[in-house]
């Protein structure tokens, strides 16, 4: 696969909704048996992330006609929230991911929302410690329902 990769926003007559759950669920699959309790990617569908895009604003990364990339981003009134960001495994490590996160920064300065935020499962301190390369900052571990320990970390990262 070669080719530049582009990030867009998702387009409004968007229909590919099965291509993006399986580039999310390709690249959340390495969690499988790493976190407890597993992603929450397991509950999408594709009628479930058209209704997501509908509720917030979605960027993908694209070389050509391939889906290689997605984020989503969640404006709330002093932050934007990134949820779902996805790379194709055999584009991770690219700076597809920077790219994406970068869009997003773009769209939060211009809605005038300082601080970007997002959560890593505490199990991926990988995940945690590319975030941080990228000036997001730990500001607290929270727990999901029915669980005694911290099972996410949140991350901000203050906007220049």
């Amino acid at each position: 696969m070669s080719g530049e990769i582009v990030i867009r926003r998702m387009p409004p007559d968007f229909t590919r909704w099965h291509d993006l759950l399986g580039l999310i669920l390709r690249a959340f699959a390495y969690m499988d048996g790493v976190i407890d309790p597993p992603s929450s990617a397991h509950n999408l569908t594709a009628d479930g992330l058209r209704e997501k895009a509908s509720q917030e604003t979605c960027f993908l990364a694209m070389q050509g006609e391939n889906i290689v990339g997605c984020i989503f981003a969640a404006e709330h009134a002093r932050h934007v929230y990134v949820g779902k960001l996805a790379v194709e495994p055999g584009f991770q490590g690219k700076n597809v991911g920077r790219q994406l996160l970068e869009t997003v920064e773009t769209m939060a300065r211009a809605a005038g929302k300082p601080v970007l935020e997002l959560q890593a499962r505490i199990e991926l301190t990988g995940n945690q410690a590319a975030f941080a390369r990228l000036g997001f900052v730990e500001t607290e571990r929270t727990a999901h329902a029915g669980y005694h320990r911290p099972t996410s970390v949140t991350m901000r990262k203050i906007l220049p």
